[in-house]
């Protein structure tokens, strides 16, 4: 399991990685992609999703429709053009640090 606090420093660009695979998500989604595709490593709660979410939309990288199913409603999620830009500029620095970090803690190996 990763700990909280790496995951705090990279749920931004695991959402915009989703997204930027996916033409729209919503949350319980997110949390099952995730889970999925880290094999189990990565538990995504909700409490720790949606203010990134609602974040994001605030800064205007995500929008967001509504969909009424029944008594619930179900918001998905969707990359701006700015949130387009922005996956692609946060997924190379994140790459970047990636790099970084393996110098860091294997420098033989470069």
């Amino acid at each position: 399991m990763v700990a909280n606090d790496l995951l705090k420093g990279t749920l931004r660009t695991i959402i915009l990685k989703l997204l930027s695979e996916n033409k729209e998500l919503y949350g319980y989604e997110m949390t099952q992609k995730v889970e999925e595709q880290s094999n189990g490593a990565i538990k995504l709660t909700f409490g720790a999703l949606y203010p990134v979410l609602h974040k994001l939309e605030a800064e205007g990288i995500l929008k967001t429709r509504k969909q009424e199913l029944g008594k619930r409603t179900r918001i998905y999620y969707t990359l701006t053009q700015l949130g387009k830009k922005t996956a692609t500029v946060k997924m190379a620095e994140f790459a970047e640090f990636v790099k970084t970090m393996r110098y860091i803690l294997h420098p033989a190996i470069k």
